[in-house]
Parts: C-alpha cells; structure tokens; sequence
C-alpha cells in the first residue's frame, strides 16, 4: 500500500496554528512566540487580503511549512492556472472545495509540472456547519454522508487529503488509507471554548480517531502564553500518539 509523502513524523509536525490576526505585523509576532513549537502555520482569508500572501513567501523562504488556506472552487481553467502559480509560492498545503471537477482540475496541475512537495487538501464539510446548515444550503442527507462521499472522490481525483472534522476521522480513515492524510479543524483542548466550531474534540482523541494534522487556533493564539498553549497541545499528542 502506498503511504502518502505527507505523513507527519513527529507531534510537533501535526500540530498546525492558523494565522487569523488582522494583519501581517500582528502575524509575525505569533510567528515569533510560537516558533520551534509549531509544525505548520496557517494563512486565511482574513490575512490573505491584509499581505498574508506576500508573508506567506517570506516564511516559506525563511524554513517554515506552510499551509495556504485559499479553499479555492472556480472553473478548471482557473482553478488549473491558480494552483500553478501557488505550487510556486513554496507551499506545503493548500485547499479547494472538494468538487470532483474543482480537485481533478488541481491534480492535473500539479502533475503536469511535476510537482512533488505540495499537498492538495479537499475541504469536505467545513467544521461550523451541521445537518441543519447543510439542509438550509440545499443537500440532502447529512454531515457524514457528504464527507465520506467528498473523501472518497478525493482519493479518485488523485489528491494529496482531506480536511473534515475529526468527528469523521475514524469512519474517513478506512476510505483514505495511508495514501491521503487527515486535517481536523474544529480541535479544542478540554475547557476551551467551542467559538464557531460545532463538530469539535479535543487534541487527544482526534489523534486516536485517525487524524494526521491538527488545526488549534484560539486556543493557542489567545492564550496568555502562546507558546506554552502550544507546548501543551503537542505534549497532549504525544501521549495519544503513545
């Protein structure tokens, strides 16, 4: 079985911190208390338009993994041309919306260029929505049916993962094998306030439900201590990873 060139090798590596302050200043100053103690730093629509795209070169030149999260979804031409220009950026993760056409227009980008350091995440459901939010956008069935539907055509597509909540983890781990890897937003360490979020856990049990990488922001970004905060989230890895 073929094991995916993603997979994280420490607890370190899985743990992802995005980048959600209002501007690049305020982002560099998390990156700077944070450092060493993080796997992965997140950019968002929110920095995304206020330089976060120009920050995001500079701190992949400067060593540091990536993930850019654009959660693009556009025509094939568009979404063909995009990911060429973002592959070049030196990005270690990137998103669309997990639409057969939207992810096999990605993958033929990426392919034909060859390649090989970026990973193309398909977002199923995002992590604030439930049943109830789905039915109000117009799908019918619920949360964990469309996520296990939207994994296993990111398999079929040829992409590098899936973000789902870690409430799917475990059921998603048998339709992505090793071949994909897992990314779980929605993780809240025990006693931490749930915000937007609706299909939460906690680092621990999303670990051992199946997940590669985890998405921990306020918890960490908020605290007093950001880099205790996230010494304390990759500490809680370890142990489940034991």
């Amino acid at each position: 079985m073929t094991v995916s060139p993603f997979k994280p090798e420490t607890a370190r590596e899985r743990l992802m911190l995005p980048l959600d302050v209002p501007t690049v200043d305020e982002a560099r100053v998390l990156v700077e208390k944070t450092a060493g103690a993080v796997g992965i730093y997140k950019i968002g629509m929110e920095l995304q338009f206020a330089g976060g795209l120009e920050l995001a070169r500079q701190l992949a030149s400067e060593g540091h993994k990536i993930f850019l999260d654009v959660k693009l979804h556009d025509i094939d031409n568009t979404i063909f041309s995009a990911v060429r220009n973002v592959a070049k950026m030196g990005m270690r993760f990137m998103t669309l919306h997990a639409y057969p056409k939207t992810m096999r227009a990605a993958v033929r980008a990426i392919r034909e260029d060859g390649v090989t350091d970026l990973c193309l995440l398909g977002v199923t459901v995002l992590t604030s929505m439930d049943d109830d939010d789905l039915h109000e956008a117009g799908y019918r069935g619920r949360v964990a049916e469309l996520v296990a539907k939207r994994a296993a055509d990111a398999r079929t597509a040829g992409m590098g993962g899936i973000v789902c909540s870690p409430q799917e983890a475990a059921a998603m781990r048998p339709v992505l094998g090793d071949e994909l890897v897992m990314v779980t937003p929605g993780i809240r360490p025990a006693g931490s306030a749930a915000g937007d979020q609706k299909r939460i856990m906690t680092p621990g049990d999303a670990i051992r439900a199946g997940s590669d990488y985890l998405v921990v922001g306020r918890p960490i970004s908020k605290a007093d201590d950001p880099r205790a905060a996230a010494e304390a989230v990759v500490a809680e890895i370890e142990e489940a990873l034991a």
